[in-house]
């Protein structure tokens, strides 16, 4: 009786051992993984940029011997600002700037000298990009302005009329960033820019016969800039496995 008491005992007690080492070791808490952050383009920005600007500008006179276009050419350079705001990868952006230049052109038509001189310019625009990291590829576009003169000269007498003012039209174009450190941004960036028509009457005697006409100006610049981003700052990604 006793030999089938202890024989029971210790069957039972192999039986809760093995129990125990089925169960294992407690599990400790998991650690969260750290993805390296990725680059913010949102924030404020400042900085400056110069180009090379040329284009034409048409003239249609009332007299089809008069009317013709030239060319325009010469250095833009001033200051920007603006602002980004980054979603995901999307970034979508304002921005301002102004110019000096000194494009200008001229031509003979017929017996009148034609005379344009684009002397500042400045956008404001919009702009829609995407972020690969520290690169920021984008499109742009909105409203231009800047302050220009007109002058026709008759050749064969010294008279002539000239016309001056802020002129407004639209720009459109695209443009590359790379951020060189946390906060320096350099650019390179292409815009097409139509200043509109501006129309001229001649009042008292004509200039080589011509009693009307109009001036339309369009330019394409090339620009390099670099900005001081007033950046956000980079957030880490935290996933758990």
């Amino acid at each position: 009786m006793k030999k089938f008491l202890l024989a029971g005992a210790a069957i039972a007690a192999l039986a809760t051992g093995a129990q125990a080492a089925d169960l294992g070791s407690p599990r400790g808490p998991v650690a969260a993984a750290v993805i390296a952050p990725v680059f913010n383009w949102s924030g404020v920005f400042v900085g400056a940029q110069i180009g090379y600007g040329w284009g034409r500008t048409a003239v249609a006179a009332n007299t089809l011997a008069n009317s013709g276009s030239y060319s325009t050419n010469g250095v833009t350079g001033g200051v920007h600002l603006g602002y980004n705001w980054q979603i995901n990868n999307i970034v979508l952006g304002l921005v301002t700037d102004i110019e000096a230049s000194s494009l200008r052109g001229s031509a003979r038509a017929a017996n009148v000298d034609y005379f344009t001189r684009l002397n500042w310019q400045g956008s404001t625009r919009a702009r829609l990009g995407v972020a690969v990291d520290r690169v920021h590829v984008y499109a742009t576009g909105g409203v231009a302005y800047a302050g220009l003169d007109y002058r026709a000269i008759d050749i064969g007498a010294p008279t002539g009329v000239s016309a001056s003012g802020a002129r407004f039209g639209w720009t459109v174009g695209a443009g590359v960033e790379y951020a060189f450190t946390p906060n320096w941004v350099a650019s390179l960036e292409y815009r097409y820019t139509d200043f509109g028509r501006r129309n001229v009457n001649y009042v008292g005697s004509p200039v080589a016969g011509i009693t009307n006409a109009s001036f339309k100006t369009t330019t394409h610049t090339v620009r390099l800039g670099v900005s001081y981003l007033f950046s956000t700052g980079p957030s880490a990604v935290v996933a758990r496995y």
